[in-house]
């Protein structure tokens, strides 16, 4: 059985180049609506270059953290056109 970080990760690795969710979209597509916390934490915590961590930003339009740097999220969501 896949626990709840499984399919945050795989929710967040299916993210198309370009497009961006919110942490709370991902919890509800990973199957709990409410724990958007859990997710940014799990992401926190991820440092596997596939799964696109950087892909994911708050509900209300700002970028939220990222484990390698906000400059580096902004970086990489200019280059795919994102932002």
């Amino acid at each position: 059985m896949i626990n709840f970080k499984e399919k945050v990760l795989k929710v967040v690795a299916e993210i198309p180049t370009g497009k961006t969710l919110s942490y709370k979209q991902v919890a509800q597509m990973a199957g709990s609506k409410k724990a958007c916390r859990a997710v940014g934490n799990i992401l926190n915590k991820n440092y596997n270059p596939k799964i696109a961590c950087h892909r994911v930003i708050r509900s209300d339009g700002h970028l939220g953290g990222y484990n390698r740097g906000a400059k580096n999220k902004i970086k990489l969501l200019k280059k795919e056109k994102a932002i």
